[in-house]
């Protein structure tokens, strides 16, 4: 068996067939199982769907490596056409090498970004409740999250605050010149809004409010910055009090249509609305960006934002890719070693079954009269 990572990302994919690819949180764990099933000879699978990247952590037959991008087409809209121009393929080291620098941020739209690592950890859990996970990609998540976190904590990459939610709020602050006096709506309760409310609050909002389908969770991420809560379906009826709106949550459809902002818009009396969807698929309906006094931008609008503040992470970046490199040879040493212990251990058990028969053979001939001798 080899170890393959296969997948589709921001550099690959624009925004609008990254969230036709992606699966949901919930649905990740079936997704593994079928994958199992229509895959002759794959064992491990691991799903990593982001919004900047859907990818597959394998391990099975490279001879059915088309089996994997077959059954992607079946699951997900995408013709398998498309899909082979914009998919990308790694084996062995290099997919070992491709995940550790994923999970270290070396490979995402804005470098160095912190929630990658969880993401990664998240789809490993989940791979290991679904019953998914083996000794191929346990060893490979083992060694190439230790090397992550090393790159993180012994290089500059991480140190200077950029990250999606940063961007998200330095975009607002640009736009607004009287940015303290505003009064921002999250739609959701993720890691990412957690980010995004504590950047907003360190840059001095006026006010905040939190929306989420679970209230409990709305109230909890509101309380910490004295904000309000509300349930995702008052967002229409509260809409037009907000001047930045930013959403990111799990929803496979649009949260916020053309409908509810032309409303809000109507009651502001055109007083513009600033909205940011981080979300693959989109909470914002493309469609609301043709409105007037409406400024949207998607998460593939915000790597420009940001370019300035990561130049400085570039040259940590090529002290990391050491790091890299050196985690890729400890992955394929203990590869080789975990091999070869199972190689000795045959060799172990097929010497004590050629013990005893030798010895039940012994046995019938003294049995039989044979001299000892």
């Amino acid at each position: 068996m080899a170890i393959l990572a296969y997948g589709v990302n921001y550099r690959t994919a624009p925004l609008e067939v990254r969230e036709r690819i992606a699966f949901p949180e919930a649905g990740l764990g079936e997704a593994l199982h079928a994958i199992r099933a229509e895959v002759p000879t794959l064992s491990e699978a691991v799903i990593v769907s982001t919004c900047n990247r859907t990818e597959v952590y394998a391990a099975l037959d490279p001879a059915e490596e088309h089996l994997v991008g077959a059954w992607f087409s079946r699951h997900r809209p995408i013709a398998p056409a498309e899909l082979a121009r914009i998919a990308y393929t790694y084996w062995d080291g290099d997919a070992v090498r491709h995940l550790i620098r994923v999970a270290a941020g070396l490979d995402s739209q804005v470098l160095g970004e912190p929630q990658i690592l969880g993401q990664i950890k998240t789809a490993y859990d989940v791979a290991r409740h679904a019953g998914t996970l083996g000794p191929e990609l346990h060893l490979l998540s083992r060694i190439g999250l230790a090397t992550a976190k090393r790159v993180r904590t012994d290089t500059d990459i991480g140190r200077n605050p950029v990250s999606i939610a940063y961007a998200a709020v330095t975009m607002a602050e640009r736009l607004f010149t009287d940015f303290h006096n505003k009064r921002a709506l999250l739609i959701g309760a993720g890691e990412i809004m957690q980010r995004v409310a504590e950047h907003l609050h360190h840059h001095d909002i006026a006010s905040m409010a939190v929306a989420n389908r679970t209230l409990a969770n709305a109230a909890a991420l509101a309380a910490r910055f004295g904000g309000e809560a509300m349930e995702l379906d008052a967002v229409g009826a509260n809409l037009h009090r907000f001047d930045i709106v930013i959403a990111s949550t799990g929803s496979m459809l649009p949260v916020v249509h053309r409908a509810t902002v032309e409303a809000a818009i109507r009651t502001r009396k055109h007083r513009p609305i600033f909205f940011v969807d981080l979300a693959v698929p989109r909470d914002i309906e493309p469609e609301v960006g043709d409105l007037a006094d409406v400024y949207l931008y998607t998460i593939d609008d915000l790597t420009d934002v940001i370019e300035d503040s990561i130049r400085q992470r570039r040259a940590a970046a090529e002290s990391a890719e050491v790091l890299v490199d050196a985690g890729t040879l400890h992955f394929m040493r203990e590869r080789r070693a975990h091999q070869g212990q199972a190689l000795l251990r045959r060799y172990r058990e097929n010497a004590v079954s050629l013990q005893d028969q030798e010895f039940r053979r012994a046995l019938r001939e003294l049995e039989s009269g044979t001299p000892p001798e």
